[in-house]
């Protein structure tokens, strides 16, 4: 019991977090939907919280520029059982000025951060249509 303790502690058999959304076609300012799935590791775990970034990668020639358009934040004190499944729902605005670029693209950053223990991260990629008219 201490072993399995101690390596969920660095990231071996600890809870995983994997966003699951209703699509991963979008348009600018339209609503994202979906949830948190969250997977009880070895052992239970106490969650902080879950963080969120919508990200963006501009890839030229010579410089590879990554930078968080938006941000969320669940507080959360809740004990994550081993081996459980709990679902946390999701929602999303996305910012009206964004644009689809052929040298972009846009993706979801999730972490679940512990009281004690490594962070887990789960990355989603979306694209993004023109605004229609």
């Amino acid at each position: 019991m201490i072993l399995r303790k101690y390596m969920a502690l660095i990231g071996i058999g600890s809870a995983k977090i994997d966003l699951i959304l209703e699509k991963d076609i979008y348009r600018p300012g339209e609503l994202v939907k979906g949830y948190f799935l969250l997977k009880g590791g070895t052992i239970e775990q106490q969650l902080k919280r879950i963080e969120c970034d919508l990200v963006v990668t501009t890839d030229n020639d010579e410089v590879k520029d990554e930078r968080v358009i938006d941000s969320i934040t669940i507080f959360t004190s809740k004990l994550i059982e081993s081996d459980a499944t709990n679902q946390v729902p999701f929602t999303f605005r996305l910012p009206k000025s964004m644009h689809p670029a052929f040298n972009a693209s846009y993706r979801f950053k999730s972490r679940l951060s512990f009281k004690q223990g490594v962070e887990s991260l789960d990355h989603d990629a979306i694209q993004i249509l023109a605004e229609s008219v």
